[in-house]
């Protein structure tokens, strides 16, 4: 894989200096190298003689992350689970139902609900957390002008131009998802997650396909996945094992709170693996996690690890047992395996 070419490389020394008076000019002192690939980024943006087009994509992008981060930024040590769904369902239909449901009962164990601030199950599952609960992220559509009226005022929403920015932060700040049936947008933002997940281009996390009561929308396109990709060879057999697919409000609110019952978070440190948990394992059952899950080391085996030098220096989660392990690369994908495993634990249930 190829290194990010650094921006500084391209631009004269003296503009290099002239960068680092501006950032010490504006009493930037933290992350200052990254601040200064920003503005350096920039200029380059400038000496290249970039189309306005494209300049223009550039500028808004960076205007619309900065804000939404700012938003999420007083709500970042609060759980967060995105609810995805059609604009187009009717309030009177058991999808709007199993949202606003599962999203109240989210709610109400503590965890915000982050919706795309529109109608039909955005304004479902808004309904359901209530306003204090609820963070919109709105798309501006020529059709779709207003966030629903729960979120539309509220502070803890913003509008974004483009869809990739929205649905960065759709999926940037939460724990834990839940797709209702949806259209070509609800089917873009659950494949978009399966794809993160399979490439390891994300953390674990749990991801629910919920229907309606009896509904077969989801489990239609479980038999296409099982019946056509798999067999074709373009995703691999255990691809969709990952995702929780029910008509249960229930079953959902509980895939999403078990997920975090035993696992905690994950770090890289070097080639090594660490995973940090809530409830300490015995060396037994660190010895069968390591004989069952073999699959997925490099080499050596799941171990219990004291905190690693750079966690101690970012005083990262060292209050937590942790594991270790060399992870073969490949298998990225197959972490939710393990995880799924260390939260079955008897020690975690004690």
């Amino acid at each position: 894989m190829s290194e990010i070419n650094i921006p500084e490389n391209d631009l004269p020394p003296e503009l290099i200096d002239d960068v680092d008076r501006l950032i010490d000019e504006a009493g930037i002192t933290h992350n200052r190298a990254l601040i200064r690939r920003i503005l350096t980024s920039g200029i380059l943006l400038g000496t290249d003689g970039t189309d306005r087009l494209d300049l223009k994509v550039t500028s808004a992008a960076l205007i619309e992350m900065r804000n939404a981060f700012r938003l999420f930024a007083p709500y970042r040590a609060v759980p967060k689970v995105t609810i995805f769904g059609s604009a187009r369902t009717l309030p009177a239909s058991g999808a709007y139902r199993a949202a606003h449901d599962v999203a109240r009962a989210l709610a109400d164990d503590g965890w915000m609900v982050v919706t795309g601030a529109g109608p039909g199950i955005m304004q479902a599952a808004a309904e359901g957390a209530g306003p204090d609960m609820s963070i919109g992220v709105s798309i501006r559509l020529p059709f779709e002008e207003k966030a629903n009226e729960v979120i539309g005022q509220d502070p803890k929403h913003v509008a974004m131009k483009y869809f990739f920015t929205r649905k960065l932060m759709l999926v940037k700040e939460s724990t834990g998802f839940i797709c209702v049936p949806g259209g070509f947008g609800t089917l873009d933002e659950m494949f978009e997650l399966l794809t993160l997940q399979q490439t390891g281009k994300a953390e674990p996390v749990p991801i629910v396909l919920l229907d309606e009561p009896g509904g077969t929308f989801w489990k239609n396109l479980e038999h296409y996945i099982r019946g056509t990709m798999m067999p074709a060879g373009v995703i691999s057999p255990d691809d969709l094992d990952r995702v929780l697919i029910t008509d249960s409000v229930a079953e959902a609110h509980a895939a999403i709170e078990n997920f975090w019952h035993n696992y905690d978070s994950m770090r890289w440190v070097g080639d090594t693996l660490v995973l940090r948990l809530k409830h300490t394992p015995t060396d037994e059952e660190i010895a069968a996690l390591s004989a069952q899950f073999s699959f997925l080391l490099k080499e050596g085996t799941i171990r219990r690890a004291e905190p690693f030098p750079p966690e101690r220096a970012d005083h990262d989660k060292l209050e937590l047992p942790r594991l270790a392990l060399v992870l073969n690369q490949f298998k990225v994908g197959s972490l939710f395996q393990l995880i799924n495993a260390i939260n079955a634990l008897p020690s975690a249930h004690v």
